[in-house]
Order: structure tokens, then C-alpha cells, then sequence
């Protein structure tokens, strides 16, 4: 800021030598002036002296004449280098007081309308922050020169849940979602953040926020996450289990969160088996004694896709009801770099309780690639014809079309 300031000190300087310089100028024009003023004066009292002298008999006619002569000579003399005197000219209290009120007006208009804040916000973020605490900080200002950023909002809240202040950062979440008309994510991590400020109590409100966003985005994480760790916490074992398998299969492979969602899953596990719960098992995990159908399928990649696609892109193979939610029925993950590889699709794999193959007589099998690891959206894709789900002859896919 203090460049900025220097800056616009040297541009006023300018500006004000416009307004002074005039000024300046007709002090001159004035001085100039009053000395003709003068000499007109003396010349007229010499013309006197001299015409009072011929009248006593001093001079005669010739003399005078000389003398009046010489005094219009003189006169000149003074008066040639004079400047021309000026038609009309700027009152001097005008410029004056132009050149205070300009500068003052303008820098209140600066203030009020000009974008200081965002100046010296942008060279704070410019510099790395000293502690979180500064982050915080930073980012409270920012929303306060910008209330209406749901971005700002987002990433403040964020900071609020690092520093364990999940009341602000549920004040912060409220916000941004109603100004990014409740995205599924802002809904998530608005409940997470009250389900932390409520000393971990369920609640209807929390329930509709959650709903809510898996309605809107079937694989809202942040809800996934939540609504596993809230039915654990109520020993409500299997729900916890179900809600978390299917949060696993979004996770990429290398994600640090994956071991620790596992481990979720395990304890939960141990927790019916000590009850003498059923237990679902993980995706990526297909027992020999499931029952129900059971689809094969062989996955590969077309060869004009081979360049335009990383070994680390997800592929996602599914089965979804041909006709229904859009939601998968069972899934797998892999990379592009297992391509081709042969799954097996099975009541084991699904997603929900409620929602598995054999609860659909006839089914569309889908292999994705998805760059992002979404099974939702990805570049290409391919896709079968609607098959029954009770199939045991094995299908074959081949991924050569684009995403749409």
C-alpha cells in the first residue's frame, strides 16, 4: 500500500501544479501592471511640471515640446517589455480553493467506492501466512470486503473446523450455501459443522440437510462420511458400514483417508460380529458364497482411446437398473492401467442395502473412466444393452465413446 500512496501523492503534485501554476502566472501579470500603472503616473507629472514652467516663462513652445517628447520616450522605454494585458482571468480565490477541495473529494471518493481492501488483501495473500491463526484471519477480512463470496465463505469455514470452532464455521457454511443456492457439498459441510457444535446429537435438522444433499448428489461425500460416523456413534453398526462402503468406492486409490475409512469399516464389522450382526462386505470385496446373481463382465479399452487417457484415470464398472434410480446396483473400482480386466458384479458389491442387483429384474452394465474419480461423470464410457440380472453368460465391454 505504501507504493500505492506514493504513487497517488506524485499524480496529486501534478494535478495541483495545474491549478497553481495560473495562479502563479498572474501575480506576475499583476506586478507587471501595477509598474505601468507607475510610470504612466510619473509621465503624467512630468507633462505637468514641464507645462507649469512654460506657463511661468521657463520654456517656451519648442521646449515643452522636447520636454513632452522625452517623457513619452521614457514611458515607452519602461512599458515595451511589459505583457499584454489579459482580457478576463480566473478570480485567485477560485484555483485556491480548487486546489483543496479536489484533492479532499477525491480521496473520499477513494474510500468509499475505491477498492483499497482488495489491494491489500491480494499482497497478504500474496505472502504465505505465519500460523493458522493468520489464515484465519486473512480470510475473515477478505469476507468482509467481499460478504457475498460463497468461495470466501467456503474456505473460511473450512479454516473455523481446522481451529475446532465448528459453531462459527456452521454460521459460515448457513451462509454460503443460501448464496450458492444449497450445492450438495455446502449442505454437507453445513450439518457436519452443527452435527460438531451440537456434542455430536442428531438431530431432524441435520437429518434434512443430509438428505437433502444425497438427493441432489447420490455420492455427496462430506454426507456419506457424516451419516457413517453418526450411526456408528448410535451403535447402529450396519447402517455406519453401509454408509462408508460407499464412500470408499470414491476414494482414489492413493487417498490417505482410504486406510482410515477402512479401519471405520473393520471396527464396525467387529461391533456385529460381537452382536452377531450380518455384515456387508467392502466393495472391493466379493465373498464365494454370495448369493443372488452374480453378472461377469471382461472391461476394455478401445485402441484409439490409448493416448488420451493416463494408466492412473479411475475406471468405474457398474451395473444400474435399466429402468430407475440412476444410482449403481453393484460396483467396482479399477485403474486404466488393469485394462482389460474381467469383474464380477454381485449382491455383495452394492452400494445400499436396499438398492442391489437382485432387487432389479433387468439392469445396464457400464464401465467409466473418470479422470476426476467420479463414478457419476468421467471423459469416456461404454455401455451394454439392458440385460436381466439374473445373466451368467459373460458380457463384454469395451469403453470407446465420450462421456456425455
Amino acid at each position: 500500500m505504501t507504493e500505492f500512496w506514493l504513487a497517488a501523492g506524485l499524480l496529486l503534485l501534478v494535478a495541483l501544479s495545474f491549478l497553481l501554476i495560473p495562479v502563479l502566472r498572474g501575480r506576475r501579470a499583476q506586478l507587471e501592471e501595477d509598474r505601468t500603472a507607475l510610470n504612466v503616473a510619473l509621465y503624467q507629472e512630468r507633462v505637468a511640471e514641464l507645462t507649469a514652467q512654460q506657463a511661468a516663462g521657463v520654456l517656451d513652445a519648442d521646449q515643452l515640446a522636447k520636454g513632452r517628447d522625452e517623457a513619452a520616450r521614457e514611458l515607452l522605454d519602461d512599458t515595451e517589455n511589459a505583457e499584454p494585458q489579459r482580457l478576463g482571468r480566473l478570480g485567485k480565490p477560485l484555483p485556491l480553493l480548487a486546489a483543496v477541495l479536489v484533492p479532499l473529494m477525491g480521496l473520499g471518493l477513494y474510500l468509499h467506492f475505491g477498492a483499497s481492501e482488495q489491494v491489500e488483501l491480494t499482497r497478504e495473500f500474496a505472502e504465505a501466512p505465519h500460523s493458522m491463526q493468520d489464515m484465519t484471519a486473512r480470510l475473515e477480512r477478505a469476507v468482509e470486503a467481499q460478504p457475498d463470496s460463497a468461495e470466501g465463505l467456503y474456505f473460511l469455514g473450512r479454516a473455523y473446523m481446522a481451529q475446532e470452532r465448528p459453531a462459527d464455521a456452521a454460521k459460515v457454511f448457513e451462509r454460503a450455501a443460501k448464496l450458492a443456492e444449497r450445492q450438495p457439498e455446502l449442505l454437507g459441510q453445513w450439518a457436519q459443522a452443527l452435527y460438531f457444535a451440537n456434542g455430536k446429537q442428531w438431530t431432524e435438522q441435520l437429518q434434512a440437510l443430509t438428505d437433502e444433499a444425497l438427493k441432489a448428489d447420490p455420492n455427496e461425500v462430506t454426507s456419506l462420511g457424516l451419516l457413517g460416523i453418526a450411526a456408528f456413534e448410535s451403535e447402529h453398526y450396519q447402517q455406519a458400514v453401509d454408509y462408508w462402503n460407499r464412500l470408499l468406492v470414491q476414494l482414489p486409490e492413493g487417498d490417505a483417508s482410504r486406510s482410515a475409512l477402512q479401519g471405520g469399516i473393520e471396527r464396525a464389522q467387529e461391533k456385529l460380529k460381537a452382536g452377531e450382526g450380518k455384515v456387508a462386505s467392502a466393495p472391493t470385496e466379493a465373498p464365494a458364497t454370495a448369493a443372488g446373481p452374480r453378472m461377469k463382465v471382461r472391461v476394455e479399452l478401445a485402441a484409439a482411446l490409448k493416448d488420451q487417457v493416463k494408466p492412473d484415470d479411475t475406471v468405474f464398472i457398474f451395473a444400474r437398473a435399466s429402468s430407475g434410480p440412476p444410482m449403481p446396483l453393484a460396483a467396482k473400482r479399477v485403474t486404466v492401467a488393469q485394462l482389460p480386466i474381467e469383474v464380477e458384479l454381485s449382491d455383495s458389491d452394492a452400494m445400499m442395502p436396499s438398492m442391489k442387483l437382485s432387487s432389479f429384474p433387468e439392469v445396464q452394465l457400464v464401465a467409466r473412466v473418470s479422470r476426476a474419480g467420479k463414478p457419476t461423470q468421467g471423459e469416456w464410457i461404454g455401455r451394454s444393452s439392458p440385460l436381466a440380472s439374473s445373466t451368467t453368460a459373460a458380457q463384454h465391454l469395451t469403453i470407446d465413446s465420450p462421456d456425455q
